[in-house]
């Protein structure tokens, strides 16, 4: 257990004693399934809008954005890119010192439609007295792969995805910072002309990023005609959990020092608390796309927002005439009505409630985060998906599972995931201040039981390790939440480097 000496370890990280003992326990009797009532589908959890519907929502959230408000797109973008190149670093690595399979092939054979080609090929000009061309020829393709991966070169290896050359677009490299900071120009501006945009980014590369966006950030203001705001936070150090043997005991490491891993992305449920904003929109760093691609991607980030302030501006309509201890049953039905046909929030005992417990069951409903996010039809694509869970009060909402949180022993919840029709691509607006336009305290909805436990190693032993309550899953689990179908053309991550070669990355 936990020794003197661990104490000064735990102070410099802000974590507690209790904390960590908790963490042990979690390891000791792991986390509990969830009860599921079923897959989320279009006319049952999930929103399907019709077209001539579309243009009314993008003009809400149009007229929306010319009021008083603060709207922050928040990216994710801490993540190293060295999974995105799996593929070179085992060719690198291995014994073929020619493509030997299709996806090295491809690679090699399209090379120069990547946007970081020109860039890759003055690093090997510059460090093999050669380019890419001649070194193709002399079958030196190792040393290609070298100068894009490692230090001597490009170094993307070692970066973050956010700070990679992703596209060629109007006659210049951009990478996914870049995209990001254009989308915000064309959907998250106000009535000032301030986009604001906040990266979460791991320490060692904050410089990098914050050097980045200060190369450009004065061309893109005049071409946009925008202020922008770009703002960096980094995962706390209080949200790392600690490593356990596999006996469940403080891991430790060759000096007997506790180990402790960061606590995934749901840790950044914190940085998303810090920030003052009326509307967030959360998307990870590589679902970008080129200028010729981005209509689409625009449309439905403004349907999407226009379907949350016009929800809040309906709950917050229902709350304003909640604080009336003497509202009507008849009336206190009918928003018990708009919270089941609208939030998809069922619970059917509130037929038989009392006019005071109906009137306390619908303000605890109401007031309280809101979220609305954009699914796709199921194609594959691994992610987690909609489904409506059973909660503690009996009620059936809408909730993001992994599949790690839905227990396939049990007959009922695997053929739920079988018939899953949508999947989630990580595309949501939140709205965060409450009617009164205060900020809700975030940390207060989040389910601590709905974490995840995972097989890791260290120095060649074997550890498990704790992730916090996803960012969209657990850690956003009380808010009201809507689902909405989008199409997958907005859909367009980047998981290998060959991704760049797709069409919707061209």
């Amino acid at each position: 257990m936990l020794q003197a000496q661990d104490k000064q370890t735990l102070q410099a990280k802000g974590i507690s004693e209790a904390q960590v003992e908790e963490q042990l326990r979690a390891f000791r009797t792991g986390f509990p399934f969830l009860k599921i009532h079923g897959a989320a589908e279009v006319g049952n959890g999930i929103m399907q809008v019709a077209a001539h519907d579309l243009q009314i929502y993008q003009k809400t959230w149009d007229n929306y954005l010319h009021g008083d408000v603060t709207v922050v797109k928040f990216v994710p973008a801490s993540g190293a890119a060295s999974r995105m190149f799996k593929n070179l670093f085992e060719f690198l690595d291995g014994a073929d010192n020619a493509p030997a399979n299709p996806f090295m092939q491809k690679f090699f054979n399209e090379i120069d439609k990547f946007a970081f080609y020109t860039a890759l090929d003055e690093a090997c000009q510059r460090n093999e007295g050669q380019g890419i061309a001649a070194l193709k020829a002399g079958g030196q393709y190792k040393a290609i792969v070298a100068n894009l991966l490692l230090g001597k070169g490009l170094n993307y290896g070692s970066l973050p995805k956010g700070l990679l050359l992703f596209h060629s677009c109007a006659g210049e490299k951009r990478t996914p910072v870049k995209e990001h900071l254009v989308e915000a120009a064309l959907y998250a501006t106000n009535k000032q002309g301030q986009a604001n945009v906040h990266f979460t980014v791991s320490e060692e590369h904050r410089t990098l990023f914050e050097q980045h966006v200060g190369s450009f950030i004065r061309e893109y203001e005049k071409r946009y005609g925008v202020h922008y705001n770009v703002t960096f936070s980094e995962q706390k150090p209080s949200t790392d959990t600690i490593a356990a043997t596999k006996d469940n005991e403080p891991f430790r490491d060759d000096d007997g020092q506790l180990v402790f891993r960061p606590g995934g992305h749901g840790a950044l449920i914190e940085n998303l608390n810090d920030l003052n904003a009326d509307v967030i929109f959360i998307k990870n760093i590589d679902n970008v796309v080129p200028d010729s691609l981005k209509g689409e991607t625009i449309l439905y980030k403004k349907l999407l927002a226009g379907v949350l302030v016009s929800l809040q501006q309906q709950a917050f309509a229902c709350l304003r005439e909640l604080e009336n201890p003497d509202i009507p049953i008849a009336r206190l039905h009918e928003i018990a009505n708009f919270c089941e046909k609208q939030l998809n929030n069922q619970n059917p005992s509130t037929r038989t409630m009392t006019q005071a417990e109906l009137r306390q069951y619908l303000i605890g409903k109401l007031n309280r985060p809101m979220r609305v996010c954009g699914m796709v039809k199921n194609t594959g694509e691994p992610g987690g998906g909609p489904y409506l869970i059973e909660n503690a009060d009996g009620s059936i909402a809408p909730q993001i599972l992994e599949s790690s949180q839905i227990n396939l022993d049990n007959p009922a919840d695997k053929a739920a995931m079988m018939r899953s029709t949508h999947f989630n691509p990580v595309d949501l607006v939140c709205a965060t201040k409450n009617y009164r336009g205060e900020r809700f305290d975030l940390l207060r909805y989040v389910d601590r039981q709905a974490g995840f436990i995972s097989s890791k190693s260290k120095n060649g032993k074997e550890l498990k390790a704790l992730e916090l309550p996803g960012l969209w899953n657990g850690a956003m689990s009380d808010w009201n939440t809507i689902f909405v179908e989008v199409p997958i053309a907005t859909f367009n991550p980047v998981k290998t480097v060959n991704d760049l070669l797709r069409p919707e990355h061209q």
